[in-house]
């Protein structure tokens, strides 16, 4: 099977992914610990690079967010950019600004279709000194 260009951006995935990434930055900001931790793939070649942390496996990023507290800081979004490749693939990437940090951040992530639904199988967070020199 090849891949075709019709294939990208399909307005249901879109919708789906969409959906599934405001509820994720809604669970995150509540640490609502049972729903973030079910968006990760619970597989052991899950990946997530934070800003100052590393998880490899579910079973880390699971005792990872067990660790952390509820954010006391809030987030403005910006620049949402997903995209998706056939009717399973989705990339999100965000920028964010945080009400305790002069730093910008960025996110991205991977989202699949699995089984029991979309999962995130890759992500990293990133901060830097915005604008940029």
């Amino acid at each position: 099977m090849s891949f075709t260009t019709e294939a990208v951006d399909r307005p249901d995935v879109l919708a789906e992914v969409t959906a599934c990434f405001h509820a994720y930055e809604a669970a995150f900001m509540a640490n609502d610990l049972p729903t973030l931790i079910g968006f990760f793939w619970q597989d052991e070649r899950l990946t997530r690079y934070g800003v100052a942390d590393r998880q490899l496996g579910h079973a880390e990023q699971a005792a990872y967010r067990h660790g952390v507290p509820t954010p006391s800081f809030t987030r403005q979004l910006e620049n949402l950019r997903i995209s998706s490749f056939g009717p399973d693939t989705a990339v999100a990437l965000v920028e964010f600004v945080r009400s305790d940090s002069s730093l910008r951040g960025f996110q991205s992530q991977t989202w699949a279709r699995m089984p029991e639904g979309w999962r995130i199988v890759s992500a990293h967070v990133s901060m830097i000194p915005w604008p940029p020199t």
